[in-house]
């Protein structure tokens, strides 16, 4: 189950890829694309963050900003980041603080073996920190064309 559509977005407070704090409510006033992701550095996760950054510039006309979410640590992002030249905010939630608030750390299936993970999820969150889409399971390549389109 996402979280549903019209309610408040949970706050939370996460170290970015330079290991500056980040609340959600440091983003009100502005449209917030928020997007969990399994892991840095992998074939879908690179394709998804590439693609947002190719399009920040339109999500920033907007006035929205792209923010990353994974377990990775904030090395790890900060490598992510360098690597691919990303223009936006990665957190890193090790401890599973925002992933488990917003109830995309589920049971994943790959080649039968059952193990936790992060569901590929995208949330739109309004200028009052209110929740307007919710997208679960995106596909990683179109995730970002999809939300800009939201957001006209």
């Amino acid at each position: 189950m996402m979280l549903e559509i019209g309610t408040q977005a949970p706050d939370f407070t996460l170290p970015d890829q330079n290991g500056d704090l980040h609340s959600l409510s440091d983003y009100r006033g502005q449209k917030v694309i928020l997007y969990f992701y399994p892991r840095d550095m992998t074939a879908g996760c690179t394709k998804q963050a590439c693609a947002f950054g190719d399009l920040y510039p339109q999500f920033r006309e907007k006035g929205a900003v792209v923010i990353g979410i994974s377990k990775d640590t904030v090395a790890s992002h900060k490598r992510f980041e360098q690597k691919h030249g990303l223009p936006f905010t990665l957190l890193s939630d090790t401890e599973l603080v925002a992933i488990q608030a917003y109830d995309v750390w589920k049971e994943k299936k790959l080649y039968g073996k059952v193990s936790m993970g992060v569901v590929r999820t995208t949330y739109l969150i309004d200028e009052d920190g209110r929740i307007v889409k919710a997208f679960g399971k995106v596909k990683a390549a179109d995730n970002p064309a999809q939300m800009l389109a939201e957001l006209s």
